[in-house]
This record gives C-alpha cells, structure tokens and sequence, in this order.
C-alpha cells in the first residue's frame, strides 16, 4: 500500500474536519446583536456596587469603575430585573458575597414571578457557567457569582409552557443562555419579539436551559461591533474585561 498516497486523501478530510470544530457554533442571527463568551478565554464577572459599595447603574460608570482598577471594558450587558433602587430582584452573588438572597415566590406580579419557574445565571469558583431553574439552586457554596431573573426561556431542553407562538406581547428583550461546548451566549434583539420566538432561537442553537433578564430596559455595550448604547440605568449588569 502506498502510505504517502493514504495520506493525502485523507488530509483534506482531516483539515475540514479541523476547521469546522474551530468554527463550530458559530451563530448569525440578522434578530439579535449575539455574543459568545469563551471564559477559557476571556474575563466575564456581575457587577453592582463600586468599591465605595455605591450603585453603579450605568455601562459609563462601569468602565470607570474599571478603569481604577487598571482594566478595560469591553463587552457590558444588563443582567436581571432590579427594584426602584436599583437593587437586584432577587439572588445577588458577588466574588462569592451573598448580598441578595434568593426570591422563592411563587405568587407574583410580572415576568419575573412568571411560573412554573424563574432562574438563575451563575459563574462556579471552578469558571464553569449555569443557568438553572430556581428551585434547582440548593447550595450556594461553590459560587461565585449569581443574578436571578425569570422567566426561564428553555427549561431541560423544552421551551417554557407559558409561551405561545405568535403572541403579541412583543419588547426588547436580552437573554443568557448556555451552549453545549459550554460558552455562553449572550443576546439582546434588535427589535421587539415574542417570548416564544427568543425561547425557540435558544433552542435552536442547543441551549438546554436559558434564562430572559429584562425587557425594553436592556441595552449592551460592544464596542468593538460598533455598538454603545449608553443611555440605560440598571440593576446588576454583565461585564467583560480585557485580561
């Protein structure tokens, strides 16, 4: 057998092979401004109070708040529902700070009490990231950071049963969801959608569980997609710094 002529048939198919691994999720959506967060590769933490434990609110004083601290932001989102002063609604875990416990209500006003369940986005000390439905969170030991939100978008794989399709109730909506190699993906619409259209976009792309954080509050900062909007006051917000 002429070995050197095996390899040589093989080799297209192992270069393809190789390049679509690396390109493997690669998610385009005309609906959504989409990020997808590698946290092997990139520095992503919640954030709330600044240093003198004073609200940050906005994506302008949290890249002041890291620029202090000799960092740089490059990627901001809003990250769950808050109160009228600007506290979150619900758990809140900072750099393994319990400052918000969990929100276990079952009866409620709004999206947030929407059942059969709410949920929680959280970062382990590991760096692993979750989102899961409330009542799954049992130990608050290992983690890190956390923000609690709801309604839960997909729920083990299934679109949650509350939704329907080509309903009306229509807004801005950002989310978070978690990919099967384990990335995060970040997104917020372009224009007003349905639960249900945000929910099957999720699991479209595999996410078994994902989490709504807000509504026509939600703004992102991207700048290197030419994205700042500025103008939004929030609660708990997603930051992504440079290493």
């Amino acid at each position: 057998m002429n070995y050197r002529h095996l390899l040589f048939i093989l080799l297209p198919t192992l270069l393809v092979s190789s390049c679509h691994n690396a390109q493997d999720l690669t998610i385009e959506d005309d609906r959504f401004h989409i990020k997808v967060i590698d946290l092997k590769e990139q520095s992503l933490a919640l954030y709330w109070l600044n240093d003198e434990g004073q609200t940050i609110e906005t994506f302008n004083e949290l890249k002041n708040h890291l620029d202090q601290n000799g960092d740089r932001l490059v990627y901001a989102m809003n990250a769950g529902m808050y109160l009228k002063d600007h506290s979150p609604q619900g758990l809140y875990i900072e750099n393994g700070i319990i400052h918000k416990q969990i929100d276990t209500t079952t009866i409620g006003y709004g999206n947030f009490y929407l059942q059969p369940n709410g949920g929680v986005f959280y970062l382990t000390e590991d760096g692993d990231a979750y989102v899961t439905s409330t009542n799954e969170i049992t130990d608050l030991s290992n983690i890190k950071y956390a923000t609690q939100s709801g309604p839960m978008l997909v729920m083990d794989g299934m679109i949650h049963p509350a939704f329907n399709e080509g309903s009306k109730n229509v807004h801005i909506r950002n989310a978070v969801g978690i990919l099967p190699d384990g990335r995060l993906l970040l997104v917020i619409t372009r224009d007003k959608m349905n639960f249900y259209d945000l929910a099957s976009f999720y699991k479209q792309h595999g996410c078994k569980n994902a989490l709504y954080l807000d509504g026509f509050v939600s703004r992102i900062y991207d700048p290197a997609n030419g994205i700042e909007q500025m103008d939004g006051r929030f609660g708990v917000m997603i930051g992504v710094k440079n290493y």
